[in-house]
């Protein structure tokens, strides 16, 4: 198990607190903390892993084995820091933990509060506004084709067949099904176009996208059933700190004197 520069970085954070003294090994006299160990689990659960005495054994297999090679690589470095590969590695690397670094300094130093999360939450909730849409659409390459649908339509037709000659492939087998959508969370000429229809109505006028032209048709309409705070709580937290770094760099390239 290889370990980059930013995960290497999230395990020392994680074990630099002494709070468990119980060690996963020793070797050469050198204590691996469990707390090492813990950290790496929780990495890998978080990538859909699951927590077993296998991947555990994995993991200390690992970490001793990190440890040797470690030990030994340490007894050469004066040798091995002069090959110019690898003092150039070695510059990569500490520059890679030092940014990780100062952003993880800056976040904790500016966590996101409970008000500016509540915030967050309120506008979401006004833009997904009150109601959702089951929606079908039809989608054509040219705007004279779309039209000609609607006439088609208008004259009688079934939606649900003349979605199987859409150009989106994905929905023209299920008779254009796009399944419940709110507007806010299509494009604004799409989202727009369908929500001043009642239920079984269709757009008279072709949409236009960057993928093409659409009849859309609304099959059904209910209330929105949105999150409550406390489910998306952790989620919006973590979106506004990623959204507080991101504006700390932007800042910083701002300020910087940059040429060429």
């Amino acid at each position: 198990m290889n370990f980059k520069p930013a995960q290497l970085l999230v395990v020392l954070l994680a074990t630099a607190v002494p709070a468990m003294a119980q060690n996963v090994a020793t070797v050469n006299g050198k204590a691996i903390p469990a707390a090492r160990m813990e950290a790496i689990v929780k990495q890998a659960t978080a990538q859909g892993q699951q927590d077993s005495p296998q991947l555990r054994e994995a993991i200390k297999r690992d970490l001793i084995v990190q440890e040797v090679v470690l030990q030994e690589a340490v007894k050469s470095a004066a040798t091995l820091e002069k090959i110019p590969e690898v003092k150039s590695q070695l510059e990569l690397a500490r520059q890679q933990v030092l940014m990780e670094a100062l952003m993880y300094d800056y976040a904790k130093k500016n966590p996101v509060s409970d008000a500016e999360i509540q915030q967050e939450y309120d506008r979401m909730k006004a833009q997904a506004g009150d109601k959702e849409y089951h929606i079908a659409h039809i989608q054509t390459d040219k705007e004279d084709e779309a039209k000609a649908i609607i006439a088609k339509l208008k004259a009688g037709a079934k939606f649900e067949e003349l979605a199987k000659q859409s150009k989106d492939t994905g929905s023209a087998a299920n008779g254009g099904d796009l399944d419940w959508v709110v507007p806010s969370g299509l494009p604004p000429a799409f989202g727009q176009a369908f929500t001043a229809l009642q239920k079984g109505q269709f757009t008279e006028t072709p949409v236009k996208s960057d993928r093409g032209f659409h009849i859309i048709k609304v099959d059904d309409t209910r209330p929105i059933k949105f999150p409550t705070l406390e489910e998306v709580k952790g989620q919006l937290g973590r979106g506004l700190q990623q959204r507080k770094v991101q504006q700390y760099q932007d800042s910083l390239l701002k300020k910087a004197k940059i040429a060429g």
